[in-house]
């Protein structure tokens, strides 16, 4: 890390370390971890939740079929931004298949190494995305436990992979029919199933908020939205600079506190407060070697800004 200012200081009157914010705050700008059940789709249970919060904008990063359960991060106002991020992320699956007729282990096991690595995985007939031809990455297709005829395995894939074409796939390789039986997502991206909660608990931390005044459960179960974006690199700013990104203004060279080493022209960074806020995600339009040379000009352009207008104090007049 590059340290172009020692001398930098954060008002305390703007702003907020993320961990400290209020729920209206991660309303605003956050996501929720959930576990959902078999049965409504994603769609119908970012719908549901966001009824039953009473919040303008809700939405789901990764579809799940209606019948599977697992991982289904909602995003909530201006976090919702990220879902095309989100919707990138590397998957992992548990899927039960069931065999048409009994089979050697070992000759299951020598097809599913057919299916990993670069496959074509045209999405099913039942699915709304457009019939077409495409690749996607399987990096594991693996046997947990087997009888013969049923079987439970593990899957890491590329997002945009659907589970029921590797099946039928599978089937095609071992000439007999094969059905996925149960779905199940224990990871999306960096986040785990152990971070989840169920639409029951979320009902029960949303009322002893509202209706007994016990806040514990409910900020529990929000995340900022820095959590989503804590593998991009960072550059430190200054609340001044905060002001005007937040407006959609670039980075200057003046505005920057602290950049990381060795990055290149285009690289995609997050701008953030000296108290850890998010204000934008943007791409370099410099390369990090000659900012600290510098003394003036741009340094980043944001293509996707996070922080609310104004939370810092505008340092320039309106025109």
């Amino acid at each position: 890390m590059i340290i172009l200012d020692n001398d930098a200081e954060t008002s305390p009157d703007h702003g907020s370390v993320p961990a400290e914010r209020s729920i209206e705050q991660l309303f605003d700008s956050g996501f929720i971890l959930l576990d959902k059940a078999p049965g409504p789709s994603s769609h119908q249970v970012s719908a549901w939740a966001r009824d039953m919060m009473g919040l303008e904008k809700l939405g789901h990063g990764g579809t799940l079929d209606p019948f599977a359960t697992g991982l289904l991060p909602l995003l909530a106002g201006k976090a919702m931004r990220l879902t095309g991020r989100i919707l990138t992320h590397d998957k992992s699956y548990l899927a039960v298949l069931k065999i048409g007729k009994e089979f050697d282990r070992a000759e299951v096991e020598e097809k599913m190494a057919m299916l990993t690595g670069k496959v074509y995985n045209v999405p099913p007939e039942i699915s709304a995305v457009r019939v077409q031809v495409r690749t996607r990455h399987i990096a594991r297709f693996e046997i947990l436990d087997f009888d013969g005829t049923t079987m439970l395995t593990h899957i890491e894939c590329e997002a945009g992979t659907y589970v029921r074409t590797m099946a039928r796939d599978l089937g095609l390789l071992l000439d007999t029919p094969v059905e996925l039986k149960e779905l199940r997502r224990p990871t999306s991206g960096e986040f785990t199933l152990q971070q989840a909660i169920t639409m029951q608990q979320l009902a029960d931390a949303y009322w002893l908020w509202k209706d007994k005044d016990d806040s514990s459960a409910i900020l529990r179960i929000l995340h900022p939205v820095e959590d989503m974006l804590s593998n991009v690199p960072q550059i430190m700013i200054k609340d001044g600079a905060a002001a005007a990104l937040s407006h959609g203004a670039p980075l200057l060279r003046p505005g920057i506190i602290s950049i990381p080493e060795d990055l290149g022209v285009g690289s995609e960074v997050l701008l953030v407060t000296m108290k850890g806020e998010a204000v934008a995600l943007a791409n370099l339009v410099q390369p990090s070697k000659v900012i600290p040379e510098m003394t003036q000009g741009e340094v980043a352009k944001p293509n996707c800004v996070l922080m609310k207008e104004d939370t810092y104090p505008r340092s320039w007049k309106k025109q």
